[in-house]
């Protein structure tokens, strides 16, 4: 079965990173576009939970390795984004992630 919304969720978690990481930065001001950075968490968050879903349905054990990732993304929203706690936690998704893309195909 593929793995497309599997990358999709990866792309997204990356690109989100990037972004907090410009701003952190300050490389790149969003003072104007808060809603930039949410929605495109939001996106990460949706299409995490469509990838469990396709993995699910095709029984790839990408999915038991992509399951860590529900903590952080449910935690997040909760910490400050101008602490060092939000940092942390938005990176420790990273390793299931990268867990999940290289897991063998399959069940």
């Amino acid at each position: 079965m593929s793995r497309s919304l599997l990358t999709a969720a990866v792309a997204s978690y990356a690109a989100n990173c990037a972004l907090g990481a410009a701003v952190a930065a300050g490389r790149l001001d969003t003072s104007g576009a808060r809603w930039v950075h949410h929605a495109v968490y939001v996106s990460t968050a949706t299409l995490t939970a469509a990838a469990g879903v396709q993995l699910a349905l095709g029984r790839d054990r990408a999915l038991w390795r992509l399951l860590p990732v529900a903590a952080p993304l449910a935690a997040i929203p909760r910490v400050s984004a101008r602490t060092r706690g939000h940092v942390l936690l938005a990176l420790a998704a990273a390793p299931a992630y990268a867990a999940a893309v290289s897991a063998p195909r399959g069940g």
